[in-house]
């Protein structure tokens, strides 16, 4: 289908900071095609404070899902008055599901019937063509495909703003180059890596190859244990940046030379301001999940035994990230530093 000239668009994507990186250029694409677009995005509070100021983003709608009920009632009250013309459900959660259902549009654009999960399928009108399962990026520039826009240049448009470089600056001034960020910790236990590994790699990275390393993240309880652990016992402890905010991840990470991060949002936004990542993976596919468009080389992958065909799935491998050695990372990172070499 083509798009009016004007589009009212509502986007759907509602929570996870992977998922609102893989919308992105989705949304700048379409802002380039049709710059007298008006999106309004679907969002939890979590993920909000990432897209504030966002150049293609014309309206941020908050959608309060621990209020339970009173959230979905005060969002129906919202989208009463708010109208689209098109409708992207990029998610397939129920949450999602629900509030697709409530919007106003004579155009609801979600996955195929095969693909989609929790009912997803049924609030929307049109589907995406019928296709394996792929790269969750490359299911979101699918919808591109659908409305005949191009996806390429693929933009994500992060910042740093100018406004947030002096804090930037003033962050990394005593902080010395090569600077490696760390993101420990995940949205699920069973996709960290083991705390003592993390110990033992920071004190490689600094003492071996003479790198920097920067503890970043939220500050769950998680986190702050890894935290206090690592600044316990490491011989050269991280600075530890945890607990930041979105907008101030970002400005650490682009400010980074190297990101070794398992399969969690920082990761993705790491891809997406265009540094080189070291993924661990071992609970999810990195065949779906994994970093996009990176070095396949830095790629730590646990999730398929010694020459299995990558898995396109949506299923999970418990207790794989235990089999990754710290010697597994350290590999990774010393390719990335001698290519900076040449």
């Amino acid at each position: 289908m083509t798009l009016p000239s004007e589009p009212r668009i509502g986007i759907i994507p509602l929570s996870a900071v992977g998922d609102i990186v893989h919308a992105l250029p989705v949304v700048n694409a379409i802002k380039r095609a049709r710059p007298r677009a008006r999106i309004t995005w679907l969002l939890q509070d979590a993920g909000a404070a990432l897209l504030q100021g966002h150049p293609a983003v014309d309206e941020i709608l908050l959608f309060r899902r621990k209020a339970g009920l009173a959230g979905f009632i005060q969002m129906a009250t919202r989208l009463r008055d708010r109208p689209f013309d098109v409708v992207l459900d990029l998610q397939c959660y129920f949450k999602a599901t629900v509030l697709t259902a409530l919007c106003r549009a004579p155009v609801k654009i979600g996955l195929d019937p095969a693909r989609a999960r929790e009912f997803n399928w049924i609030v929307n009108n049109h589907h995406l063509p019928k296709r394996p399962v792929n790269h969750v990026q490359e299911h979101f520039l699918e919808f591109l495909d659908y409305l005949q826009i191009s996806r390429e240049p693929v933009e994500w448009n992060l910042g740093p703003s100018p406004a947030e470089r002096p804090w930037q600056e003033e962050f990394f001034r005593s902080i010395p180059g090569p600077r490696v960020a760390l993101v420990a910790g995940t949205s699920n236990p069973k996709k960290d890596w083991l705390p003592e590994h993390w110990v033992k790699l920071n004190d490689h990275l600094h003492g071996d190859l003479g790198l920097t390393t920067i503890l970043v993240g939220a500050q769950t309880p998680r986190e702050v244990s890894l935290g206090q652990k690592m600044a316990a016992e490491c011989r050269h402890p991280p600075v530890n940046a945890l607990g930041s905010g979105l907008r101030r991840l970002v400005a650490i990470l682009d400010g980074c030379d190297l990101v070794i991060s398992p399969d969690t949002g920082p990761l993705h936004l790491a891809g997406a301001l265009g540094k080189p990542v070291v993924g661990l993976y071992g609970y999810n596919s990195p065949a779906r999940v994994g970093p996009w468009r990176q070095d396949p080389r830095l790629l730590v992958d646990a999730f398929h035994a010694p020459g299995e065909a990558p898995q396109m799935t949506f299923a999970h491998r418990p207790n794989r990230m235990r089999r990754i050695a710290v010697e597994d990372v350290l590999s990774r990172v010393k390719i990335w530093a001698a290519d900076q070499k040449r």
